[in-house]
């Protein structure tokens, strides 16, 4: 990691008195990165909404899946992940590189715990490159810009916006982020991203009042969407097999996976 993208600004922003996402995220998935605070709106959101635990594993596994597909199957080299999260053992830098040592990562976060951390956790290989912004995700022109410092924008690139357009509260502005971003990489370039849904086929009826709970007593504010919202954040690509469907069903490792109320899909730029 370049010394440009070193966070500089995470400690003084940090506020362990409020539950925060990330922290929460990492305490469903067994990490030591959170707070009691976060163990406690973690808690209490689990024991209305049972399956968020489940939810948070098969992100996780959908996030190994879907970079082990770019990267093996269809050769991408170029990864733009925005909306990282706290660090663990398997990050996007760590699976890609696994597969070519020569992949470029961005990761995109702003909030300040995963900051602390990036430098020291999120280190990649000689021969390829790992950068980290300092960044938010409802400023896409930001991201572009200071991404293009690692990756090369004339070339194929994975987006990766895995669990963060839900923080994006308005549709129609979420449409245009993910539009913007999509304008600015070529042809054969790819969009992975999974987004919470409150839809009844997937068990999702039971975020409505989680999320509530959630947006009185944490940050940031949260969102779930149906169907048809989180499919036009596609229009335009093309879906790769088996299009949007719970992220844990996308391409799985084990044969019947339960159904969690999260979309995931991967779709390729014409």
């Amino acid at each position: 990691m370049s010394e440009s993208h070193t966070p500089t600004s995470g400690a003084a922003r940090l506020n362990t008195g409020v539950a925060h996402n990330a922290r929460v995220w990492n305490y469903w998935i067994g990490g030591k990165d959170n707070y009691a605070v976060d163990q406690q709106v973690g808690e209490h959101v689990a024991s209305m909404f049972p399956v968020i635990r489940e939810v948070a594993r098969a992100d996780r596994g959908f996030l190994t899946r879907a970079v082990r597909f770019l990267a093996e199957e269809r050769g991408m080299r170029q990864f733009l992940d925005i909306g990282t999260g706290l660090p663990t053992a398997e990050n996007t830098h760590a699976i890609a590189q696994r597969i070519a040592p020569e992949a470029r990562i961005v990761y995109v976060d702003n909030d300040p715990i995963v900051l602390m951390h990036a430098r020291t956790m999120l280190t990649g290989t000689p021969q390829g490159a790992t950068a980290y912004l300092d960044a938010d995700v409802h400023d896409p022109d930001l991201i572009l810009e200071r991404a293009a410092e690692t990756l090369d924008f004339k070339q194929p690139v994975a987006v990766m916006m895995l669990g963060i357009l839900n923080f994006v509260l308005d549709t129609d502005k979420a449409r245009d982020i993910v539009r913007r971003i999509v304008a600015a990489v070529p042809s054969g370039s790819y969009l992975a991203l999974t987004h919470p849904t409150f839809d009844t086929d997937l068990g999702g009826e039971g975020q409505i009042p989680a999320m509530k709970f959630w947006n009185e007593n944490a940050t940031p504010p949260i969102t779930a969407r149906g169907r048809a919202d989180i499919a036009s954040f596609l229009d335009g690509l093309d879906l790769v097999e088996p299009g949007l469907v719970s992220c844990s069903q996308w391409r799985p490792d084990t044969e019947s996976p339960a159904v969690v109320p999260q979309f995931g899909a991967v779709a390729v730029k014409p």
